[in-house]
């Protein structure tokens, strides 16, 4: 017992000294060499890594039958993506993807890329600083590099994405298909219900259309015929893409509720700030999703503290990245707000948010019904199941989080060029 207490007592003594050297150190701006010493130690294991290049491909498709959503006027007759390739000195190569608006590509390679290269990948807490920083907070810019970032730091380590941050929660997930969009030529009533139909053929058990583009009244139709189409079972939801106003938003939401629909998805315009959301959410009687423009985690914390929604939907590639994607869904989860993630990409951002719903909890610790979802686009898209082709099979709703190291997919880099414009 005297043993033990002498032992006690000097390990305690010993770890106050520890912690006077580490303040002491701190406040002269530097950890103390036995701490420095640990740390590089600890570090020594891990590759010695360099990123040697920071590229961006801008693709571009002619669609052969143009479509968009309710506020797509014209309709869009091509579509584009914007994709990022790092290479470390090594020969091993991250991708990532975001979307070509805004001067984005001009930010990456002008401003982030001189930031990274010569860089340690693995350094990723301190480059995910250094990226927020240089660019004033660009979260497009920020999430195609972050995704890229995180599919090379994964490939060194030889682990998928979802383990570099804490680990999966399930290997496979249910996946929605966002389709029935507005096609040029067809009216939504020739078009929607049997598209539905197919896609449920397919084994969708869940999926999305776009309305707002007619009259509540015309559409309310329509959005019934799809119900009957696909039966009680289907869980639907609705996309407004911003077309409403407050009192029309909620007479098709009260449509929308009769029909037995999930959600309804950013009906009114996508401010800034979403102004008005939660006036609509307290007068929707069922559950209101936005989100998708979020360009980090401050912009998605005050509709969260304003409770401007039920579904928050934040977007990788838009938000910041995976980490930044994450911690809005767990800070969303502590005002019981769900997290839906958006998702309208190629194979690389498909890969990346497979992984994140991955992470994502269930809502309670039974039996849930309302687990995260994958949404899958299922418009006119030649980089979705072609730069990775045949990644993400649908098997009764579900698909697999892809086990490879890093995103898991391998990018076919000649299809890439076959699409690049610049």
């Amino acid at each position: 017992m005297n043993s033990f207490r002498t032992n006690r007592r000097n390990f305690l003594v010993s770890g106050a000294m520890a912690s006077g050297a580490f303040l002491s150190a701190m406040g002269r701006g530097r950890f103390p060499e036995p701490l420095r010493a640990a740390e590089e130690a600890a570090l020594s294991g891990a590759p010695k890594l360099k990123i040697a290049s920071v590229k961006t491909y801008l693709l571009r498709t002619t669609l052969k039958r143009p479509f968009g959503v309710s506020v797509s006027v014209p309709l869009d007759s091509t579509r584009e993506v914007l994709l990022v390739k790092i290479e470390s000195d090594s020969g091993l190569v991250g991708w990532g993807e975001t979307i070509p608006i805004g001067g984005i590509r001009a930010a990456i390679d002008e401003v982030l890329a001189p930031q990274l290269i010569g860089k340690n990948p693995l350094e990723y807490r301190r480059l995910w600083r250094q990226m927020w920083g240089a660019n004033f907070g660009n979260g497009l810019a920020v999430g195609g590099v972050d995704i890229a970032l995180n599919d090379l730091r994964g490939k060194a380590l030889n682990l998928p994405v979802a383990e570099l941050f804490g680990g999966r929660l399930r290997d496979r997930i249910p996946a929605y298909a966002s389709a029935m969009n507005y096609l040029e030529g067809l009216q939504p009533e020739d078009h929607y219900a049997e598209e539905a139909v197919e896609k449920k053929k397919l084994g969708f058990k869940a999926m999305k259309m776009r309305l707002g583009r007619y009259s509540v009244a015309r559409e309310a139709k329509v959005a019934e015929a799809v119900r009957d189409a696909v039966g009680p079972d289907i869980l639907l939801m609705a996309d407004g893409n911003g077309a409403y106003t407050l009192e029309s938003a909620v007479r098709m939401g009260n449509v929308l509720n009769r029909l037995g629909f999930e959600a309804f998805e950013e009906p009114l315009p996508q401010s800034p700030r979403y102004a008005g959301y939660e006036e609509l959410r307290r007068k929707l009687p069922l559950s209101l999703a936005a989100g998708e423009v979020v360009d980090s985690r401050a912009s998605a914390k005050d509709l969260i503290d304003r409770r401007a929604m039920d579904i928050i939907q934040p977007d990788i590639s838009l938000c910041g990245g995976l980490a930044e994607a994450l911690y809005i869904a767990e800070t969303a989860a502590l005002s019981g707000i769900r997290c839906i993630p958006h998702c309208w990409g190629s194979d690389v951002l498909i890969a990346a948010t497979t992984h994140l719903v991955s992470l994502l909890p269930d809502p309670h610790w039974g039996l849930p019904t309302d687990t995260p979802l994958l949404e899958l686009d299922q418009s006119e898209n030649p980089w979705r199941d072609g730069i990775a082709k045949g990644s993400f099979p649908l098997k009764d709703g579900l698909i697999d989080v892809p086990t490879g190291p890093g995103l898991g997919i391998t990018v076919d880099e000649d299809f890439v060029r076959t699409y690049a414009v610049s």
